[in-house]
């Protein structure tokens, strides 16, 4: 405190302890004033935004503190101490929500709420997470298109298959990859026994493929799942309330294909504002400790939302795919290999651009169902001057193959199972090694050593 000005309070104490919590902050001499008592977490977040106080003091048990409500708080300017006199203390669960201070006792409190430099309660040695190396943290790779755009999720399906299958494996002919090696049995892992790694099963690449798709999330019924179960929903949830462990997102997230875990979407767009921004970026954090890759689909619309409202404090719509693009290593854009998907994506290149979160320049170009029946004769060659004049890179083509693409979503299955032969899951296979080599490349450029091993150069047909 400087000055000699009396700190400002929020209090949002239950239970009867709450008029002494009031009396002790209002008592002479003790530089804090209580200029609000709140009911609850709503009452309390409209008094923070209102400018009425500088600290709040919340019940460690508040109905309704989490982390986005902490992050409300911090936005407006608030400290948040939590006043936890339980016999066991929730420290991870305040520390991992984002709260300045914890106080055991009145006394205590006092201390804190003067001393504005406090640092946050800090998770207990023995619960913390063994520490990740830069080498053994996962990559997130995010899947973007234009609207209109067609095979978002096909593209976001087939390339987590190829990556889980692992790198091509150079040696003995006859040798399988990693992924083939590991086999649908042996890339289930053992949860909540030996840390990331061991969820992470076996020696395989193991894949987390994620539907954050806010408008049209389709990734559990394209599989054959149940589109109703908690998913990313649940994920966000849990993230949101306290520390979100990888054996927590581990059961959300089941294992769907070899090599592939499934967190699945929110079956029904109504339902977009369960995915709150603050808990997501938690649950890509997490992301990268449960599997080697994590692969998202996202969807198509790019606006942020709160400069068409006059609720600066409403959630975002779109919060979940500004979230992934700013969290990704790559971002994989998605267009449609015919004259008007070509044009959307020209723009949707224009828009991704000009998003006002950082996005990483790491960005992979695929024009998907590239037929001669759409763009002419020689429609790979057609489709690549386009964008190159146009736009300004190389894309990957894939082509189009309509009997292989309909058997997989007549089965629910994805073409290394339906359609081994598909020359599409041939195109995946190598968009899935040139997302490798420029992970691999990025992080040499970095200094950290690459765990790839050298990929031939990109197949061009």
């Amino acid at each position: 405190m400087t000055g000699g000005v009396a700190i400002t309070v929020l209090c949002a104490v239950l239970g009867p302890g709450e008029a002494d919590v009031v009396r002790r902050l209002g008592a002479a001499g003790s530089s804090t004033t209580v200029t609000r008592r709140c009911a609850d977490l709503t009452e309390l977040l409209a008094a923070a935004e209102a400018g009425s106080g500088r600290t709040a003091v919340v019940s460690a048990t508040l109905p309704g503190l989490g982390r986005e409500a902490v992050a409300r708080m911090h936005q407006a300017g608030v400290r948040v101490i939590a006043l936890d006199d339980a016999p066991e203390a929730s420290t991870d669960r305040l520390a991992a929500i984002g709260v300045d201070g914890m106080a055991r006792s009145l006394t205590d409190l006092i201390s804190v709420v003067r001393d504005e430099t406090a640092r946050p309660p800090t998770v207990a040695p023995e619960a913390s997470e063994p520490p990740a190396t830069a080498a053994g943290k996962g990559r997130l790779v995010a899947v973007w298109g234009p609207v209109g755009a067609p095979g978002r999720t096909t593209t976001a399906i087939e390339l987590a298959v190829a990556l889980a299958a692992g790198p091509p494996v150079t040696g003995a002919p006859g040798k399988r990859s990693r992924g083939e090696a590991a086999g649908r049995g042996g890339l289930l892992g053992k949860a909540g026994h030996h840390g990331p790694r061991a969820l992470r099963g076996g020696a395989g690449e193991q894949v987390l493929l994620v539907d954050a798709d806010t408008y049209g999330p389709c990734i559990a019924p394209r599989l054959g799942m149940l589109d109703d179960s908690a998913g990313l929903a649940g994920a966000v949830r849990a993230a949101g309330m306290g520390p979100l462990d990888v054996e927590t997102l581990a059961r959300y997230a089941p294992v769907a294909l070899p090599g592939v875990r499934v967190l699945g979407g929110i079956g029904r767009p109504a339902r977009w504002a369960e995915l709150s921004g603050a808990a997501l970026d938690a649950v890509w954090e997490r992301s990268r400790d449960l599997a080697d890759w994590t692969v998202v689909d996202t969807g198509p619309v790019l606006e942020t939302d709160e400069l068409l409202s006059y609720d600066t404090r409403a959630p975002q719509r779109n919060a979940a795919t500004l979230g992934a693009l700013a969290a990704a290593d790559v971002v994989v854009v998605v267009g449609g290999g015919d004259p008007i998907g070509l044009q959307r994506l020209v723009r949707g290149l224009d828009d991704l651009a000009a998003v006002p979160a950082p996005v990483t320049p790491d960005r992979l170009v695929v024009v998907n169902r590239v037929r001669a029946a759409a763009v002419g004769a020689n429609p790979r060659t057609s489709v690549r001057a386009a964008l190159a004049r146009f736009a300004g890179v190389d894309p990957h083509v894939v082509p189009d193959d309509p009997a292989g693409l309909d058997a997989g979503l007549r089965c629910g299955r994805a073409l290394s199972e339906c359609a081994p032969r598909s020359p599409v899951r041939a195109a995946f296979g190598a968009l899935a090694d040139e997302v490798r080599r420029m992970v691999r490349a990025r992080t040499s450029a970095d200094g950290e050593e690459s765990p790839w091993i050298a990929l031939p150069e990109r197949m061009r047909g």
